[in-house]
């Protein structure tokens, strides 16, 4: 299992646990992550808390898996079930919380992204490196642009530049910058399980309507043209040059 699932109380805590590729968003990994936020919310609890093992909360595509010239429909594919998992935790009747004390880059930023309250730890790092590669945040656009300031993310779409948790926090992206995620998070879900399972629901949705809104308006066109950046031949070299550690042929 590449996505841990426990269930305690009303709390269900789902864990990215495939350290051999830094937690990246392998279609096994995304289809685990859907269904345990279905199979939290159909156990009735209150409350998810989504973690991660190892010093990585999520490296984004998982680009072993993307490099070896994806075909179109492929990789189509791959972008729908992301735009899926987004929208069910946004979808959820229940808060999703990202415990993140790790790094998290590209597709994992619109993990943090899509989820209610986000707490970060010291160890976490952020950055959205999709155009070093030739490609861009389409589909996680969707969940960042509604929660980044306009000049942070006119900056930090472009410059792929590594950012610390306070600055995430200044910026929109998290919730809370704390000197201890297990801490901080105890006390949210504390808080949270003290409400009725529909005023959790309703009050939820005032909050996420307008980012759904922007599902409905975009989210065909941008899983589509993730797809076609992933199936390019720039995407291509992007990709196999960050695998070789070597730099590709456009620096």
């Amino acid at each position: 299992m590449l996505v841990g699932y426990d269930l305690q109380g009303r709390v269900a805590r789902l864990t990215l646990d495939s350290p051999h590729n830094h937690n990246a968003l392998s279609t096994a990994l995304v289809e685990q992550l859907h269904r345990g936020v279905e199979d939290a919310v159909a156990a009735g609890a209150r409350v998810v808390v989504l973690g991660h093992t190892g010093r990585t909360f999520c490296a984004g595509a998982d680009l072993s898996e993307a490099a070896g010239g994806t075909p179109g429909d492929i990789a189509l594919d791959r972008a729908r079930e992301m735009t899926r998992l987004l929208r069910a935790i946004l979808e959820a009747p229940v808060p999703v919380i990202a415990a993140v004390d790790g790094h998290v880059r590209a597709g994992g930023m619109g993990l943090v992204g899509a989820c209610d309250i986000a707490v970060a730890g010291p160890q976490s790092t952020f950055a959205l490196t999709e155009a070093r590669i030739g490609v861009a945040p389409s589909i996680i656009s969707l969940t960042l642009l509604p929660k980044l300031t306009a000049r942070a993310a006119g900056r930090y779409f472009l410059t792929g530049e590594k950012f610390g948790p306070q600055e995430a926090a200044a910026i929109g992206l998290v919730t809370i910058a704390a000197d201890d995620v297990g801490v901080t998070v105890a006390g949210l879900t504390a808080d949270i399980a003290k409400a009725s399972p529909q005023g959790l629901a309703v009050s939820k949705a005032l909050t996420t309507a307008g980012i759904l809104a922007g599902f409905d308006d975009r989210a065909e066109a941008l899983t589509a043209q993730s797809a076609d950046l992933f199936a390019s031949e720039q995407a291509r070299e992007g990709m196999l040059a960050f695998l070789q550690k070597r730099s590709p042929d456009w620096a």
